[in-house]
């Protein structure tokens, strides 16, 4: 029996916290494998004008946000795992550099996801239901996409 692959996107917000317990929901720990991902944008060296930033701080920044990044699927990994304290379930994680959208989206492909849980933060023009992440997974995922509102 193939396993069941649940891909779970979360950028550590309770949004995103969230979204990891969600899934713990749709989790059977004999028949399904998880991955965590979080995904951070590159900062941008705007060239070597000495009004701004030099090259090491954006790397400083650029490292920190990866640094961050896998604290979050590091505790989200951890919290799965919790739900499940007696079970040999498969978590992996995964932190991607480059746009989260975009990012969830190729990785879901990739790895050949069932469903993909993502939070949103209902930000965005005049008060969207979905965040514009969320929103883009939703439209552009080729596999089933579960969106969850913080609870």
């Amino acid at each position: 029996m193939k396993k069941k692959k649940i891909l779970i996107a979360t950028d550590g917000s309770d949004f995103g916290t969230c979204a990891v317990d969600e899934a713990c929901d749709f989790i059977d720990p004999k028949n399904t494998e998880v991955k965590i991902i979080s995904a951070y944008l590159p900062t941008i060296y705007v060239g070597t004008d000495p009004s701004f930033a030099s090259s090491a701080i954006y790397n400083t920044i650029e490292q920190d946000l990866k640094t961050i990044a896998i604290g979050v699927v590091e505790k989200a990994a951890e919290r799965v795992h919790s739900r499940f304290p007696d079970e040999q379930l498969r978590v992996s994680t995964q932190v991607i550099r480059g746009p989260a959208a975009k990012e969830i989206i190729d990785k879901a492909e990739s790895w050949h996801a069932d469903l993909i849980v993502v939070g949103s933060h209902g930000y965005g023009f005049w008060g969207r239901l979905l965040g514009s992440v969320s929103n883009d997974v939703v439209h552009h995922a080729t596999c089933s996409v579960l969106v969850v509102r913080r609870m």
